[in-house]
């Protein structure tokens, strides 16, 4: 048993053998000073300690913390629903970069993520490419569709991709003259 615990946690063993170590706090002068069972309680904070004064074992304890700060498993699927539908609906906003974007489209993917709601990353893939992107990128979406194979392409490569067709997009606009002029034809009687 000796070795075995050593073996996953050198660490665990001597809290085995010598007990735990103590948990401390500063007091005023800066001297390490044992914490007591009202500065656990403090720190805690009074609402989580009310929560969890009555429970019986740690099972308890992780169910009941649980339960206050991600909630049941019904509201957990209401919130998972809500943020497909956002999924479903997500669009690029006007005047938002394509690194914008992607922030948006990560942060609620790995929302779903942690309610159980797995997206595969060729599904991200093609949802960017066919749903996301506006009209004006459509010869841009093309090209990548007929020189990658969209299945095995990573998501991470597709907004490298894109990012920089962006950023070459921009660049070409700062180049183009300011002054444009229109050519105007007129009949001749």
């Amino acid at each position: 048993m000796r070795d075995h615990i050593i073996g996953e946690n050198y660490e665990l063993w001597d809290i085995v053998t010598h007990g735990p170590l103590p948990t401390t706090k500063k007091n005023a002068e800066g001297v390490d000073m044992t914490k007591t069972r009202a500065d656990c309680t403090a720190e805690l904070g009074p609402d989580e300690y009310k929560r969890i004064q009555s429970c019986t074992t740690a099972k308890k304890i992780s169910d009941t913390l649980q339960v206050a700060h991600e909630g049941t498993p019904q509201v957990k699927r209401s919130i998972g629903t809500l943020l497909y539908s956002q999924y479903e609906n997500f669009t690029i906003k006007e005047g938002e970069t394509i690194q914008e974007m992607y922030t948006r489209f990560s942060t609620l993917t790995n929302e779903l993520k942690s309610l159980g709601r797995v997206i595969l990353e060729e599904d991200k893939v093609e949802k960017i490419l066919t749903r996301i992107l506006p009209f004006f990128w459509e010869s841009k979406i093309t090209a990548i569709q007929e020189s990658k194979n969209i299945v095995t392409l990573k998501l991470d490569e597709l907004i490298r991709n894109i990012t920089a067709y962006e950023l070459r997009r921009q660049t070409m606009k700062m180049d183009s003259p300011k002054n444009e002029r229109s050519l105007t034809l007129m009949k001749w009687p």
